[in-house]
């Protein structure tokens, strides 16, 4: 009986196709991760479809993760000042203002400069935050900044500098307010901190933020003294996709401390 003719083998031994076939891993990343070389199969060569049962790897996940993530931390940071209502509806304002000797600026680089300036909102998301009455603080002037790394990691800083009455009342009004928005959980509680070196209490807490079906890990931290209060939102690849409760917030509370140390500068 005459056999079919076979079609040609390729070099190592599986038929060439009439046509490539359609990767569906080979696609141009979300938010803006590079995809390097030619088109890579979900397990890093090119056309592997993988052993069966296996899953895709968790970068492109946590890809995602990471972009929803940022995206939260920055609603939380362009509300600014204005989120947080500072002042309660009983609580009444006690003691005299401090003198202004401190402003909070806009460095291009943070954190021994592994986060590099973004984004600079503090002329719009700020302006608003600035008209807010609030009779514990006064000659406000609002700071909203986003920064990122090249390891994508994302910080926003909001907050403010004038002459605070009540620093650490401010500083734990702003953690209630950033912890408030849509979709966010507080898991861990705030605590207290006082980084080796740093002449500040810092208070940090996790939350959680669900969006699209996606739920992240965000620590958040906060400080207030005489004249600079703000909210600092730090968040790797790593951190977003971690346990909340395995977060390391003395570390958190260490970096904040170090962005007052790098943002926080002398008037004149």
């Amino acid at each position: 009986m005459t056999m079919p003719p076979q079609p040609p083998q390729g070099p190592y031994g599986p038929p060439r196709l009439p046509h490539p076939q359609h990767n569906p891993y080979a696609q141009q990343p979300p938010y803006g991760y590079p995809q390097q070389g030619p088109p890579q199969g979900p397990w890093g060569q090119p056309g592997m479809p993988g052993p069966p049962g296996a899953q895709p790897p968790r970068k492109k996940r946590t890809g995602m993760v990471i972009g929803i993530t940022a995206a939260a931390l920055v609603a939380v940071g362009a509300l600014g000042y204005t989120a947080f209502q500072l002042v309660g509806a009983g609580k009444s304002v006690v003691g005299g203002f401090p003198e202004a000797e401190y402003r909070l600026t806009v460095p291009k680089k943070l954190l021994d400069e592994e986060y590099t300036l973004a984004e600079d909102t503090s002329s719009t998301d700020g302006k608003e935050a600035e008209q807010v009455p609030d009779p514990s603080v006064r000659d406000v002037k609002a700071v909203v900044t986003r920064y990122s790394s090249a390891e994508g990691g994302v910080l926003i800083i909001s907050g403010m500098w004038g002459r605070i009455r009540m620093p650490e009342f401010t500083r734990d009004k702003i953690l209630e307010g950033a912890a408030g928005e849509k979709g966010m959980t507080v898991v861990v509680p705030a605590r207290e901190f006082t980084p080796d070196g740093y002449d500040i209490t810092v208070a940090c807490q996790v939350v959680t933020s669900k969006d699209a079906g996606v739920t992240s890990t965000i620590p958040m931290c906060a400080w207030g003294d005489d004249n600079t209060a703000a909210f600092v939102g730090l968040v790797t690849p790593k951190t977003a996709v971690q346990d909340p409760k395995s977060v390391d917030l003395e570390q958190a509370a260490a970096d904040t401390a170090e962005v007052r140390a790098e943002s926080r500068r002398p008037i004149g």
